[in-house]
């Protein structure tokens, strides 16, 4: 379903592509000459923890409407809270936004600005537009009020202009422990809006800051920071999930206050996927009480997670542009993201062969000591990309899954007496199934047809089914992890639907270790990284964390079966 909110009327009788909301908005400021036909954005994380798949829908946006407008986006870390943040977060974040193909034309520090922002603040408080509470952090929150019930003044709010800049300077110079006081806005504690309700500018941490060290002890909090460095860097659009629509009134009051340079702010619906938890405190629960193997987890939604997995930058880029921009919260299908990494797969990955459960196939009338070599195309529809030499010998390995030893009616692989065509090679028949003493398929004993030669039968006969496979004696081994999706509920946050806290919506079968599959010769020295198609099966990331030359571990990426393309195509099928 298109989220997009309107679209540009068509000028001629060619298809005209919607424009989102946003765009319109950049369009009509351009030709209005708002800004003096700048584009300036910002993509403005806090660095207290890994980027995650919303931040890409934000990175895509910000960084694309520059790049599409002939403007510029500036990467701001909004970092005011030295308790959660650190440069491991900081570089990450500098890793993720270059991966995703974008460059920033200035990179900025909300640590930048503190000497300004609390030169801003003196003004704010000369003004009479900003007092030193004395109320504890629990005395703020009760006396705030609710929705339907108005606040509370503090009876610090009438203090004196003169007692509030002492006050504030004491607390720069570090006279007061945390918590003593808070620095706030002076507005309205029954304005309709809670967030206008006298919220709080600074406080004090005595806690060494990732770039400020121990300069500091007070810190501005984000609302009051975020709107300044946006006017300090001179950006035109300020754009910002939903959850910051009501702090946009404190947004336009303090740069008002101040008569700064003002950006517009407009916000747009964050992601919100199924099967997936996008809240960083979430997330952060996830890796540091062990649920996952670390931020880069191939089963989390950061970005460095799923490009452990092998997903594609271009096919998150796809994703964010077919999802488009909504003005109200939606309910992404993940389908829709691995339709997205399949599509981009299919054209990029090279293909391999591999037998992740392996059975063992012997051609009976096959010389025991022969090998023949067959040319295997990287890619079938894409002759540039070359080929590969691959062994053919007397023992092979199939997948277990490709015998049936009771086939039913259509089964089109192999089973006792029924043929089939081993891909590039030859047509075997089966023709004795070997049991251990358990009753179990150990063996197949089959025999090959040497007039079909590369895979092709010389008298015109046709075979339906085609195997991969693998030479015994060629074969190496390597390590695959076959990875799912972490929850099992469609939305593990919404506990009043399932009834569960999100935990226990964890998926206990999210991976599933292969310590001993078969690939190709050419797969064993392949580069962490490296992402191609495993015939037939799936595609696979070599990963970049445990493997080690000559022993690969293989990451599933993203299974061959697309359910978002199938329920698309009946859909269409249907409007027709």
């Amino acid at each position: 379903m298109d989220t997009r909110d309107t679209a540009c009327p068509p000028t001629d009788s060619a298809p005209v592509q919607p424009k989102d909301f946003i765009r319109l908005i950049v369009e009509e400021d351009n030709r209005t000459g708002r800004w003096d036909g700048r584009v300036h954005t910002r993509f403005p994380p806090e660095p207290n923890g890994y980027l995650h798949l919303g931040h890409a829908k934000s990175i895509c946006l910000n960084f694309g409407l520059a790049r599409e407008y002939g403007g510029k986006c500036n990467l701001r870390f909004d970092d005011t809270n030295p308790l959660k943040e650190s440069d491991e977060y900081v570089q990450s974040i500098q890793r993720d936004v270059t991966w995703m193909g974008f460059n920033w034309d200035g990179m900025y520090y909300a640590s930048d600005y503190f000497e300004q922002l609390y030169q801003f603040a003196e003004q704010l408080i000369l003004k009479g537009k900003a007092y030193v509470d004395s109320q504890t952090a629990e005395e703020i929150r009760t006396a705030r009020g609710t929705l339907t019930e108005p606040g509370v003044n503090s009876p610090w709010r009438d203090r004196s202009v003169e007692e509030n800049l002492d006050l504030f300077r004491r607390m720069r110079a570090g006279e007061f422990p945390d918590g003593a006081h808070v620095l706030r806005a002076k507005i309205d504690m029954a304005h309709p809006n809670i967030v206008m309700r006298d919220p709080t500018m600074y406080r004090i941490r005595h806690t060494p800051h990732h770039r400020t060290g121990n300069a500091w002890c007070i810190y501005p909090l984000y609302d009051y920071t975020h709107c300044i460095s946006d006017s300090l860097e001179g950006i035109t659009h300020s754009l910002c999930t939903l959850e910051f629509e009501n702090n946009r009134a404190l947004y336009d009051w303090v740069l008002d206050e101040l008569d700064a340079y003002h950006p517009q702010q407009t916000e747009f619906a964050r992601l919100n996927l199924t099967y997936t938890v996008l809240s960083k405190r979430r997330l952060i629960q996830l890796v540091e009480e062990g649920h996952v193997d670390g931020w880069d987890d191939p089963r989390l939604p950061t970005l460095s997670g799923v490009r452990r997995r092998g997903v594609p930058a271009a096919a998150l880029r796809s994703f964010c542009e077919k999802i488009g921009l909504a003005r109200c919260d939606n309910m992404v299908d993940i389908a829709l993201l691995d339709h997205c990494i399949r599509e981009e797969l299919n054209a990029t990955a090279p293909r391999a062969m591999a037998v992740l459960k392996p059975l063992k196939v012997t051609i009976t009338n096959y010389p025991e000591e022969q090998v023949e070599w067959f040319d295997f195309p990287w890619h079938p529809e894409k002759p540039e990309m070359g080929t590969r030499p691959l062994p053919f010998s007397r023992t092979l390995w199939i997948e277990q899954d490709d015998f049936r030893e009771d086939a039913p009616r259509k089964w089109f692989r192999l089973a006792p007496g029924k043929e089939v065509r081993l891909r590039y090679a030859y047509y075997i028949t089966c023709t004795e199934v070997v049991k251990d003493d358990a009753g179990n398929v150990v063996e197949l004993k089959c025999t090959y047809d040497p007039e079909t030669k590369g895979g092709w039968s010389k008298d015109g006969r046709k075979v339906k089914g085609t195997l991969h496979w693998l030479s015994a004696a060629h074969a190496k081994t390597a390590e695959a992890r076959l990875y799912d999706r972490l929850f099992l509920e469609e939305n593990p946050m919404d506990k009043k639907r399932h009834g569960k806290e999100f935990l226990e919506c964890l998926n206990p079968e999210s991976l599933h270790i292969l310590p001993s599959i078969f690939i190709e010769p050419a797969l064993a020295e392949a580069a962490p990284g490296f992402v191609c198609q495993f015939e037939r099966l799936a595609y696979f990331c070599v990963d970049t964390r445990h493997s080690a030359p000559g022993a690969p571990v293989f990451n599933r990426t993203a299974t061959l079966k697309d359910s978002w393309a199938k329920t698309e195509r009946a859909g269409l099928a249907g409007e027709g």
